[in-house]
């Protein structure tokens, strides 16, 4: 939940660093778990830009969120090599499976495309939770989609 007391410590912490923005809206996503809409404001105003810079930097920068993310995360690899090795038949399987398309929250699971994770002699490769997972193919779809639906 919000709480514009808590922001506001974060901005404190934040005073007179030079480039403070991108160490501001991590620690606001540390804090909320998301980027908070009713946070963009008084970061904008604090660093004296405009809420359009800050929300465009908060939109460039695919780890931060604008909305919560599920209790477990999926990141999915849609760099080339991993395309190369089937990505794309292990999106299909990975949506069917889950219920849900790249980029939804659902039944306490996101599911984000990434581009690259470094894991290319491995592919196709995903991210279950910081975990790495290589080599992805119908059975290890299958085990992964058991442990984030438990």
């Amino acid at each position: 939940m919000f709480d514009a007391a808590r922001l506001s410590e974060i901005l404190h912490v934040h005073a007179g660093r030079e480039g403070p923005l991108l160490p501001i809206l991590h620690d606001v996503q540390a804090e909320f778990g998301h980027i908070p809409d009713a946070a963009l404001d008084p970061i904008a105003g604090a660093l004296r830009l405009s809420r359009a810079e800050v929300a465009g930097v908060v939109g460039f920068y695919h780890d931060f969120r604008a909305a919560p993310a599920g209790r477990h995360v999926i990141k999915l690899c849609r760099a080339e090599a991993c395309q190369a090795m089937g990505g794309a038949g292990v999106q299909v399987r990975l949506e069917a499976a889950l219920g849900q398309r790249l980029g939804e929250t659902k039944n306490g699971v996101t599911l984000e495309a990434v581009y690259c994770l470094g894991l290319c002699a491995n592919a196709p490769a995903a991210m279950v939770d910081d975990r790495l997972v290589g080599r992805l193919d119908g059975a290890a779809v299958d085990a992964l989609v058991a442990e984030v639906s438990a």
